[in-house]
Parts: structure tokens; C-alpha cells; sequence
């Protein structure tokens, strides 16, 4: 099994990503070849080897065609510039941490040189955008994680400015940048044949950007949007701006299977892609490939335990739910009997690596216990995925397990019952409709 691991320790963005893939051995004609079949005009892209901090890099340049070029010369395009009920603001943008220096107008392009764009020019939404992927001859894989990529942006945005997803609208300049980003990245995952991607905790500066929309805090809203609730470990580092933007958040969010140390593989291939800030260290973004045995699909996760004899049980429920909360894997009781046949319970928490000491702290500020026993241990596991399935009754999630050859499905049980509760149909009838649906 081929694996990728993202390094993030300098953070990421959409130019880092592609540049890191790109590092890994990938043919720039035949790169070219498959980003020519989005039939997107307007650009061209730059690839070339630099060297940073002794280190060489792979920096990727989209270059816009002189059309983008015109107009206000005193203000750099973003990223991923964005037109609202046609004032322009800078929230859906890729101000690349690692471009260019921040003036007042922007927070610094992703580029060696400046781009300058005329505010007239046409907004896409993400519907328009999702049209253009659709229509290309780009292969399935690749368009479905593009506009995987691009829906996650676009909800955070959303969800930001308070507006419905079909009123974000990408500004004309910026929507190339992202487009060929996202869809060069996919592009690359796909010729690399790439099987899982496993990635380390987002490393991200502190402070404030500059944007023509005033001062935003790092991380920016929309990046804080995205790590809600996503499991995904955060670490702010000592350096004066950002590192983690939309673009790069949202394709590693959409792209790894899980966050924390490189898991075991025999490694192949490294590659770093170029940031063009200079933040007084290497700022590159390393992109590991290696292999996995891949007739056993397993890991290593931690597994906690301790014996509770002496605690209130709806107490022991909420510890339950906020290990959980926390990232466990897996929470369960076991009655026991301890010393003069004390009933008790067995407490045990499977978890990952990353997710222990916190996990740790909660089971001893929460319960009685006084100790806990740690094993580190193998399981085997079915490759999962979540995906929507619309029935007559509404949209369900649904979990879809696989493993070689077999397949298994198990509708969430709270999609169910809200549906059942708010139609006034029976539980079971749900499901069933759940099931009869091909997934």
C-alpha cells in the first residue's frame, strides 16, 4: 500500500502542497498534460528548484495572463479573492503565509511577483466552479476530491460571513489560483497513486494579517471554521503570521486519515514545497512517501484502562462522553469484582497516539482512580468513510465500512431518530429505507 505523509511543521497552503507533491518525482509535461484537460485558460504555471535554508525545494508559481492584469495597480490580488454582494473583501482568499510580504492591501501574494486584477471582473460561486471541474476531462478521481476541497472552503466561508454557500463567490483572479492548487493537487495524488495520507499536527503562526477587509486574527475565520470540531491538532508557534491557510487547511482536512506521529513505512520518496515568506526558519511544506504492508490493514493504538469502584455510575456516563468528546476511539465499562468482591467497573479507552496525554488528564480529573495501565497494541480495521444518502424521508449519514472484499453500511443513528422524531415515523422504517439504497 502506498501512503503519503504531510509534514506540516511550517504549516501549509495550496502552492506549499502542490509543490511538495510535485517534489516527489511527478513529470511536469505529464502534470501539464492532465491540469490542460480542465480547459481553464487565463494562467500558466511555474515550476522550479530553489534552494531554502541549504534545502532544496520545488517552488510552483501560476503565473496570470496579462487579461487578470489590468486595472488597479495599487492593490495586489489574494489567493482567493471573493466578491460578496459586490464589495469586494478578502476572507475567501489564499493569502498564502508563505508569499510575499504583507503591505496594506493584502496579506502577501503567493508569488514571487505581484498580480494586479481588475474589480470588475467576473465572480464565481461555488456552483460555477463545481461546473468547470464537472465539464472537464479530468478523471472522476480527481474531480471528486477537487470539489470535495472547494464545498469545505465555501461552507467555512459561509458560515463566517453568516451567508448561504451559493452566496460565496470567489473573485475571478483568485478562483484560477485555487483552482489550479486544488486541482493539481488531486491531479498529482492520482498520478502518484496514492493509496492513504496520514498527516502531522497544522503548525501555525500567532498574531494579526492585514487584508483591504482591516486586521484578522491568526488563524484567520475561516481556517478556525475548519478545525471546529475536526480532530485535527493545532499548535501556534512563536512566529509573528500565519502559516495555515484556507486552501492548505482545507485539502489536508479533506485529504488525511488521521492526525499525529508518521505512522510505521518503508519510506520511498521525500519532496518539499516552497513558502515564499521568510519566517526565520525553513518554511516548506515535506511530503513523505513510503509503503504500508497492505494485506493486513492495521495500526497501533494506545489502550488505556483502570478499575473504578467508587464513583457515582451517572458520573462514569458523562466520563464517557467527554472522552469521546475528546477523540477516543473506543469507551467501555466491564463489571468486575475487586478485593473482598467489591463490584466495580473496568474502565477502557482505545486511542491514538496523539490523543493519549489528553485523555490521560481527563480520566484522572474526572474519576477516583489512581493510577492507569497503558498498553500499546495492533488492531485490525475496515477502511471507513462517511457519505450522504438522500431517501424519501430526508438526508441520512451513512457509515461505509470496507475491508478487501467486504462492505458494510450502518446509517447514524442520530440522523435517524431526528428524522424519525420530526416525521413521525417509526425508527426501524428509516433504517430499513437507509439500507435499501446502493452505497
Amino acid at each position: 500500500m502506498r501512503v503519503l505523509y504531510f509534514d506540516c511543521f511550517s504549516g501549509i497552503s495550496g502552492d506549499m502542497a502542490l509543490g511538495a507533491l510535485m517534489d516527489l518525482g511527478i513529470d511536469e509535461a505529464e502534470f501539464k498534460r492532465e491540469l490542460d484537460k480542465l480547459n481553464l485558460s487565463g494562467y500558466d504555471i511555474v515550476v522550479k528548484k530553489k534552494v531554502k535554508n541549504s534545502i532544496a525545494v520545488t517552488d510552483v508559481d501560476v503565473v496570470l495572463d496579462s487579461e487578470f492584469n489590468n486595472g488597479h495597480d495599487n492593490c495586489q490580488h489574494e489567493h482567493e479573492h471573493c466578491h460578496e454582494n459586490n464589495h469586494e473583501y478578502n476572507h475567501v482568499h489564499e493569502h498564502e503565509q508563505s508569499h510575499g510580504e504583507v503591505d496594506n492591501h493584502s496579506h502577501g501574494h503567493s508569488h514571487d511577483h505581484n498580480h494586479h486584477h481588475d474589480h470588475n471582473h467576473t465572480a464565481r460561486n461555488l456552483t460555477d466552479i463545481e461546473k468547470i471541474i464537472d465539464s472537464s476531462d479530468l478523471n472522476n478521481n480527481v474531480k471528486k476530491f477537487s470539489k470535495k476541497v472547494f464545498r469545505e472552503i465555501a461552507l467555512a466561508e459561509a458560515k463566517v460571513h453568516n451567508k448561504a454557500v451559493e452566496e460565496v463567490h470567489f473573485h475571478e483572479v483568485g478562483a484560477v489560483d485555487s483552482i489550479v492548487d486544488i486541482v493539481g493537487a488531486a491531479i498529482c495524488l492520482d498520478l502518484l497513486k496514492i493509496d492513504k495520507v496520514y498527516s502531522s499536527p497544522l503548525h501555525d503562526g500567532k498574531g494579526f494579517i492585514e487584508c483591504q477587509h482591516g486586521r484578522l486574527p491568526v488563524p484567520v475565520p475561516a481556517v478556525m471554521e475548519m478545525l471546529l470540531k475536526s480532530n485535527i491538532p493545532y499548535i501556534v508557534e512563536d512566529i509573528n503570521t500565519e502559516l495555515v491557510t484556507p486552501t492548505g487547511i482545507g485539502i489536508i482536512k479533506c485529504l488525511a486519515q488521521s492526525f499525529g506521529n508518521m505512522p510505521e513505512m518503508l519510506i520511498d520518496n521525500v519532496g518539499y514545497g516552497a513558502g515564499k515568506r521568510d519566517t526565520g526558519r525553513l518554511n516548506a511544506l515535506r511530503c513523505i512517501m513510503g509503503t504500508m504492508d497492505e494485506t493486513e490493514n492495521r495500526d497501533k493504538v494506545i489502550v488505556l484502562s483502570t478499575n473504578i469502584d467508587d464513583m457515582n455510575p451517572e458520573i462514569l456516563g458523562f466520563v464517557m462522553d467527554e472522552l469521546f468528546e475528546l477523540g477516543a476511539l473506543e469507551v467501555h465499562y466491564t463489571p468486575v469484582y475487586m478485593k473482598k468482591n467489591r463490584p466495580a467497573v473496568e474502565l477502557t479507552v482505545i486511542c491514538n497516539g496523539d490523543k493519549e496525554q489528553i485523555i490521560v488528564d481527563k480520566i484522572l480529573k474526572e474519576t477516583t482512580t489512581l493510577g492507569i495501565r497503558r498498553t500499546i497494541t495492533e488492531r485490525y480495521k475496515m477502511d471507513r468513510e462517511m457519505v450522504k444518502v438522500n431517501t424519501q424521508y430526508g438526508e441520512v449519514k451513512v457509515k461505509v465500512s470496507k475491508y478487501g472484499q467486504f462492505k458494510k453500511i450502518a446509517p447514524e443513528y442520530e440522523d435517524c431518530r431526528e428524522i424519525a422524531l420530526n416525521k413521525d415515523v417509526p425508527l426501524w422504517k428509516v433504517y430499513n429505507e437507509v439500507c435499501k439504497k446502493e452505497i
